[in-house]
């Protein structure tokens, strides 16, 4: 059983349609808690305010304020199936870098994540933070495909 799941979010459809996977994984009873992580990115627009000022901590605030409501809503739904869950927002530029390390940090047994599916020049460019996680980390972790998403 494992007994910490790790689901990396972006906020994407795609995203979060490993939800349905870690819902049937939980009752299924292979899964106990399942941690919803999104990693934060704040990204310094090329402009400020007349005066050319940002506001940096008013940028990372609205972020995280998005960040936590976002969370708390999927938290909700699971909860309302009894499912137990625990929803992390963190900052970083690197969000499969941000993944691994929290895994590594805090006992994950399996991180669950969807993949873009992007191959040859596409992943090139995009590059893949599933691609990443999967290749940095030393935790299992189950690879949701877009396939498996389309009804």
């Amino acid at each position: 059983m494992y007994q910490k799941v790790l689901v990396p979010l972006d906020g994407s459809e795609l995203a979060e349609c490993a939800l349905s996977h870690v819902t049937n994984l939980v009752k299924g009873g292979v899964a106990g808690e399942v941690i919803l992580l999104n990693v934060v990115i704040v990204h310094i627009p090329g402009r400020g305010d007349s005066s050319g000022l940002i506001e940096i901590n008013s940028v990372r605030e609205n972020l995280f304020m998005g960040s936590g409501k976002y969370l708390a809503d999927l938290e909700s739904r699971f909860s309302s199936e009894g499912i137990k869950v625990k929803t992390v927002s963190l900052e970083g530029n690197r969000p499969a870098e941000v993944i691994v390390d929290y895994a590594q940090e805090n006992g994950v047994d399996l991180i669950v994540i969807a993949s873009h599916g992007y191959t040859g020049m596409k992943k090139l460019m995009f590059g893949s933070v599933a691609l990443r996680v999967l290749h940095d980390t030393h935790v299992p972790v189950l690879l949701i495909r877009p396939e498996s998403c389309r009804m």
